[in-house]
């Protein structure tokens, strides 16, 4: 009996070719080295990675592609599948997801969290234990960076409920390529081809049902988005992208301004009037947003609106007055501008 001929693997298509291209200048440019081979010069340092993976075809294209670069060598990883337990098959898909990454050589484990609805609502919280999840991944394994498979689609729509919030320069910027230690190297692709990658190398993917589920504003705008180039023939999706390209490279400029002009106030519960009055609009903003932090009132409560109210109270200088939440005030008064316990009528 002949022996059997192993079936040959696909060959690399031009999709998983740009994916695998993606991470590599990522890391690249994560480490400040020019683009190309990750592990570089011999005796240069490879990279640990962490890779989250949730089943879908930006994620196991992903996957697929540091699997490639771990085999070679070229970089240390670990798939981390995150299952939020929001549905009965989530556990299932994890750890088949997991058997995958291990399949193709790569170590791989499941980490389960528990969600529950806040006031930010549910998709902010599972994303919100997401992170936590990955993070504590990557700090127990020691690694520099845990990688995300958010692709130009998602960033489109990120900017996308940004404007329909009515949102500032900061959330139109969208996902940076790098948070801290997250790294993000798929922006620059679509959809399209990390679908196409994983047809192309007959990866099994999973169709997450809460995409669809149009209770979440995230699936509504996606249709949208899609509905929008459809009637207008134009690459939104692209063009919206490009945009929070544009506005991180003001909000990053900005916010760097910001953060000089209000190192020094952070803190500080009594401050001269002065110490606001000269600075621009776009940085004033941003200075009192921060400094109202540094006392206690939570990020959340402080949106563009109430930001707005906190710039107008000192551009009108003399005495004005503006509650906050946590039974707290701003005063302005004699040349002074006071964050205080409200006075509570008798």
């Amino acid at each position: 009996m002949a022996d059997r001929i192993p079936p040959r693997r696909p060959t690399l298509d031009p999709a998983s070719g740009a994916v695998r291209n993606a991470v590599r200048a990522c890391l690249a440019a994560a480490a400040d080295l020019p683009s190309g081979p990750v592990s570089g010069a011999e005796g240069a340092v490879v990279p640990e990675l962490i890779v989250a993976v949730s089943g879908g075809a930006d994620s196991m294209s992903l996957l697929h592609a540091c699997a490639f670069l771990h085999r070679r060598g070229d970089i240390r990883a670990r798939a981390v599948t995150v299952d939020h337990g929001l549905q009965s098959e989530t556990a299932e898909v994890a750890h088949r997801v997991a058997a995958t990454a291990e399949s193709w050589g790569m170590p791989a484990e499941v980490v389960g969290v528990d969600v529950s609805a806040t006031d930010e609502g549910l998709e902010a919280a599972a994303r919100n234990a997401r992170y936590a999840a990955l993070e504590s991944a990557r700090t127990n394994a020691g690694a520099d960076w845990t990688l995300t498979a958010h692709t130009r689609s998602d960033q489109a729509e990120t900017v996308l409920l940004g404007l329909m919030r009515g949102s500032g320069t900061r959330s139109l910027a969208g996902m940076s390529p790098r948070t801290g230690r997250l790294l993000r190297p798929l922006l620059g692709l679509d959809r399209e081809q990390t679908e196409a990658a994983c047809r192309a190398q007959g990866i099994e993917i999973w169709d997450d049902p809460m995409n669809a589920d149009t209770a979440f504003a995230r699936v509504r705008t996606r249709r949208l988005l899609a509905g929008l180039e459809a009637e207008l023939g134009q690459p939104i999706a692209a063009n919206l992208a490009r945009t929070a390209d544009l506005c991180r490279a003001d909000a990053d400029y900005l916010d760097a301004r910001a953060a000089e002009a209000g190192a020094h106030l952070r803190g500080l519960a009594s401050l001269p009037l002065e110490s606001f009055t000269g600075l621009e609009d776009a940085v004033l903003g941003r200075v009192l947003r921060d400094w109202v932090i540094s006392l206690g009132v939570p990020a959340q409560n402080l949106g563009a609106a109430r930001v707005a109210e906190l710039s107008a109270l000192i551009r009108n200088g003399g005495r004005g007055r503006l509650s906050l939440p946590g039974d707290t005030e701003l005063l302005v008064e004699q040349g002074r501008v006071v964050f205080q316990r409200a006075v509570k009528a008798r």
